[in-house]
């Protein structure tokens, strides 16, 4: 919603959303539904996953039925307009699927065992890419093909999106903080296990966020924007250098899930408001 604000995209149709929705929750799934009850003791989330094994698998087929009835719908019902598109629209179109089937490993038998998901150094990366192309390029894209037009990304959306980029590598690398113990036993060479965790926050994270907020800002004083629109667009930029300040500290799972899964909300939530207020 967030991305369709900014681009000046106006949609009524809840379908996208829904699909936005569904793939996301079978899509995330996918890492636990194998979770070994001996594992991970310490572990309060794989021990949930253990207990509700049967629920999130009738969870997974139902949400994934729904994702691949509203895209057989949505192919059907606009069939000769995607057979027209360009070449650059095919491979947008593809390689955000393409990267995240990679993430888990191609589904072939002599590629399975190699995934982008066991390089800890790229792992924030894939997922960045893949929840910016389906924010930032996806609902526009959807939105052209719903009018019979061809879309060709601007400048403005190719800023968007790196600007996503950052962001939700931000939180990824924040989240592997949690995981540290299990990460360095596995030897799966995360940002935090190969710096360490005073140095992810220090020399990368808080860092990072001061970047983003600085391309921000010259980016929105060169563009004109408006002071309210910086102002809130400003807000989710000193909130990430919070949180990650405050990670030195030993968190529960629960600050993890909401408080730095809540940035994205915080985010889009500014997002908006910066659009409507002036």
């Amino acid at each position: 919603m967030e991305s369709l604000f900014q681009q000046q995209q106006r949609t009524e149709s809840l379908a996208y959303f829904i699909l936005v929705f569904c793939a996301t929750v079978v899509y995330y799934t996918m890492a636990y539904l194998k979770t070994d009850q001996s594992a991970n003791n310490q572990n309060q989330r794989a021990h949930w996953y253990v207990r509700n094994n049967t629920f999130i698998r009738i969870t997974q087929f139902i949400l994934l039925s729904i994702a691949l009835y509203l895209l057989l719908v949505f192919a059907s019902e606009h069939l000769t307009q995607l057979l027209h598109l360009h070449t650059q629209e095919y491979l947008l179109l593809l390689i955000f699927p393409m990267v995240s089937l990679a993430y888990y490993g191609l589904p072939f038998p002599a590629l399975a065992r190699y995934n982008l998901r066991n390089l800890g150094w790229l792992k924030p990366l894939v997922i960045a890419f893949t929840w910016s192309g389906m924010v930032i390029v996806y609902p526009v894209f959807y939105q052209h093909i719903l009018q019979l037009q061809h879309y060709q990304p601007d400048a403005f959306t190719a800023y968007l999106f790196l600007k996503n980029f950052m962001f939700i590598t931000l939180l990824c690398i924040m989240f592997d903080i949690k995981d540290y113990a299990m990460d360095y036993n596995r030897q799966l060479k995360t940002w935090v296990v190969r710096l360490g965790l005073r140095k992810t926050i220090f020399y990368v994270l808080i860092p990072l966020s001061i970047v983003g907020l600085a391309s921000y800002l010259g980016y929105a004083v060169l563009n004109h924007f408006s002071a309210w629109r910086m102002l809130f667009n400003t807000i989710p930029f000193v909130a990430a250098i919070l949180v990650a300040y405050s990670l030195h500290h030993r968190r529960s799972i629960f600050y993890y899930l909401f408080i730095i899964d809540g940035l994205m909300i915080l985010k889009a939530v500014c997002g908006i408001l910066g659009m409507l207020i002036h």
